[in-house]
């Protein structure tokens, strides 16, 4: 015999529930349709627009320059070119007649960026160029120096306006264009790294990293003139017209290229050949000469960070951090083999001053 039902059990399948029969009998709105709850008498309801203001940036009244590397900023002074508390932009430390030294990561490791960025150095240079990563990992290495307060310059990995504009939406502090060998190129350089009418650079100010994603009211008004825009010269046909190169209006520096030089002089295997030297020294003095752009290089084994800074170089990439941690294991194996090879001599006979140890012995 089947146990009477339960008032519970009643009630749990009354048509007067939300069973899902009442459901279909009274059908009721999705909660989504359905008015908002009434708002506490004592609450005022939260205006977002009025508490963070618009997102869309406007001009900022302040002359003051905004790096946009997204580094932390103060208006403190400090000593340390890197700290995070004083971010001075690239454009700006240049005007004061400092010569700034810096790294090229190919790596695209966040850590080893971050590690770079707590050394001391004063720029770091992620080259999309030559590294393997892309835009995607660039950011991380990005998000890795701001925590150091080192500015980030991006290698381009081809001088195009989509490349120019993926890199600039992340917030550098600098853009590296290769293979610059005319005035046309480096104008067309320029108009990738500008907003219409100045230039062609697409626009989504309002939602990108470079403006703290549209919080960043002044970026509008200090992007353009704390950009640093590199054209690398590495060619005969880039030495050829590196003064014009210079001269272009918004060109901030030359960026010297010696292997890629060295190859397109027939010396690729060579790149300190006496002809690329004079070369290298030709292209210099044309930049110098020329009193528009800071001149940038690379240090290679038989021309030093030293050499180039008293050349009258005003930044000096020194290293390449997979070059230093190649440097580093290999020369670490080599330490340990060689400790294995000294133990084998060792095994064949005690070794005392330069002696068999029997042959000292009986010596004695």
């Amino acid at each position: 015999m089947a146990a009477a039902p339960t008032t519970a059990a009643v009630a749990a399948v009354s048509p007067a529930t939300n069973s899902s029969l009442s459901t279909l009998r009274n059908p009721k709105p999705p909660p989504f349709f359905s008015a908002p709850p009434s708002i506490p008498p004592n609450r005022s309801p939260l205006r977002l627009a009025a508490r963070f203001g618009a997102l869309a940036p406007v001009r900022s009244s302040s002359s003051a320059s905004i790096p946009v590397d997204l580094s932390p900023s103060s208006s403190s002074s400090s000593s340390s070119p890197s700290s995070a508390a004083n971010p001075r932009s690239l454009k700006s430390r240049l005007r004061g007649g400092e010569t700034l030294y810096g790294i090229f990561l190919l790596s695209f490791s966040p850590t080893v960026a971050e590690i770079a960025g707590l050394a001391g150095y004063d720029f770091a240079v992620v080259d999309m160029e030559h590294g393997p990563g892309g835009v995607s990992e660039a950011l991380h290495c990005l998000r890795a120096l701001a925590g150091t307060g080192t500015p980030a310059i991006l290698r381009l990995p081809e001088s195009s306006a989509a490349w120019a504009k993926k890199a600039l939406d992340l917030g550098p502090q600098g853009l590296m264009f290769p293979m610059i060998d005319t005035p046309e190129l480096a104008r067309d350089a320029v108009a990738y790294s500008r907003f219409p009418p100045a230039g062609v650079r697409g626009s989504a100010h309002t939602v990108v990293r470079a403006s703290k994603y549209g919080i960043d009211e002044g970026y509008l008004s200090n992007c353009e003139e704390e950009l640093l825009v590199m054209c690398q010269v590495e060619s005969q046909q880039g030495v050829r017209n590196v003064e014009q190169i210079a001269a272009v209006d918004g060109v901030d520096c030359i960026q010297m290229g010696p292997l890629d030089l060295s190859a397109s002089m027939g010396y690729l295997w060579d790149p300190g050949n006496k002809k690329v030297r004079e070369m290298m020294r030709t292209a210099e003095k044309g930049v110098l000469g020329s009193g528009r752009a800071y001149l940038s290089g690379f240090a290679m084994p038989f021309d030093s960070p030293d050499d180039l800074r008293k050349r009258g170089y005003h930044m000096v990439s020194g290293a390449v951090d997979v070059g230093l941690f190649r440097n580093a294991v290999v020369e670490d194996v080599k330490r340990f083999r060689m400790g294995l090879e000294d133990q084998s001599s060792d095994s064949d006979g005690e070794m005392v001053d330069g002696k068999d140890a029997d042959e000292k012995y009986w010596s004695e």
